[in-house]
């Protein structure tokens, strides 16, 4: 087999901050059997990847997050032009081995067409892009499927001057992000022919605030040896849905709207322990579950960023001929034979007292449900992002140290 030519493969990720003012509660929409069908894996994909990340030897003591939504739809992408094996190889390590490519593309494309009715409490929004090198000509129906099932819009990149290609692929995503990411790709190779992009856009108003005012300095417990100094959040007593065991607290903060995020907070010494109990089944059920208690929660303030190449961890997870030789995407070029050579992901979070993610919640004592619970959010812990009306993960992370 000649020479493969590269197609690098971006995906990218955000989450802004946002002013709070009231809304209408997002409209319900029913999702098909398909769409159902697809969250599921989707969701059982994300918890293999995220055990993959954390699992990486320069993991230890790192924030992890990401967007499983914004990965799995780009490798859907991806499968518009992959065939044979190749194409397999991907479905399969998705979890969509019991859905016809056709039910996938369409699950997708329900879901895009969802996001047209979000309304200004919540603003979501997903979507792609195609660069590629000027003079190359992918072929007609890989384009009109990225474009009808995924919304994604081709442009053509001089990849001979890797400078300018750089440029042009950040400027196309700083504009899709609201100018937050804008160092995405910092090079490319000279042979690269075409460079696939997804990007997810979320803002979200707390449907109950936190006290601007009330914010204060206070400690963070990155481990036993650490110690940092957060700007602690407080939200005064309000009803939440918490679930507590010996070896985990969880609550839940709801936007304005249709999302919510769901906050673990390991006892101390059992996060190992806890991320191995992480599954769709758990996830999905403690969304549904939990007794009302009154809650004055104590959140970290904070601002970070994740990146991370996931070539390596696709290989492991079965993604394998997408990055030789044996690559097949004839369905995106009969002429030239294509192969992927990287694929990065990056991910922004803010949290402040109006909106977004972050958060996690403390173990205590069982007290009388008539007194508060103190929930003091100032060790690591993980957090989940759910869209109720999508079914759907939009992202998932651990927050080891709020302030890297």
């Amino acid at each position: 087999m000649g020479q493969k030519t590269c197609l690098t493969f971006a995906l990218l990720v955000m989450v802004v901050w946002a002013d709070h003012h009231e809304g209408h509660n997002h409209t319900e929409h029913s999702a098909d059997h398909h769409l159902e069908e697809r969250t599921i894996n989707n969701t059982d994909f994300a918890l293999a990847l995220y055990e993959k990340l954390s699992n990486k030897a320069d993991a230890k003591g790192k924030n992890i997050f990401f967007s499983p939504l914004s990965i799995s739809m780009a490798l859907s992408m991806l499968t518009l032009g992959a065939k044979g094996e190749t194409h397999s190889q991907i479905i399969n390590t998705l979890g969509y081995s019991s859905l016809t490519e056709e039910q996938v593309n369409k699950a997708y494309e329900h879901l895009l067409h969802m996001l047209d009715h979000s309304q200004e409490a919540m603003l979501l929004e997903i979507g792609g892009g195609l660069a590629v090198r000027e003079g190359f000509k992918p072929l007609d129906k890989f384009l009109k499927d990225l474009q009808h099932f995924y919304q994604a819009e081709a442009f053509t990149v001089d990849f001979s001057k890797s400078d300018v290609a750089v440029q042009e692929i950040n400027k196309f995503i700083a504009k899709k992000t609201k100018d937050t990411i804008t160092d995405m790709v910092k090079s490319l190779d000279t042979d690269t022919i075409m460079v696939l992009i997804n990007y997810i856009y979320f803002r979200g108003k707390w449907q109950k605030p936190f006290l601007e005012w009330a914010t204060h300095k206070s400690d963070f417990y990155v481990d036993e040896n650490t110690t940092v100094t957060v700007d602690m959040m407080i939200l005064r007593v309000e009803k939440f849905n918490v679930h507590i065991t010996k070896s985990f607290s969880i609550f839940q903060l709801h936007y304005i709207g249709s999302a919510s995020m769901l906050i673990v907070l390991p006892a101390k010494g059992k996060m190992e322990e806890v991320e191995k109990q992480m599954n769709s089944f758990q996830i999905r059920s403690w969304l549904d579950k939990g007794q009302q208690w009154s809650v004055e929660v104590f959140m970290p303030k904070f601002s970070i960023s994740a990146s991370a190449s996931l070539g390596d961890i696709l290989k492991e997870m079965g993604v394998v001929d997408a990055f030789s030789d044996k690559a097949n995407f004839s369905g995106m070029s009969e002429d030239t034979e294509l192969k992927v050579s990287n694929v990065l992901h990056k991910a922004v979070l803010n949290v402040d007292e109006r909106g977004t993610e972050a958060a996690g919640t403390t173990t205590l004592d069982i007290i009388d449900k008539s007194m508060p619970l103190i929930i003091n959010v100032n060790r690591p812990f993980l957090v989940y992002i759910w869209e109720k009306s999508l079914k759907s993960l939009l992202f998932m992370g651990k927050i080891v140290n709020p302030t890297l």
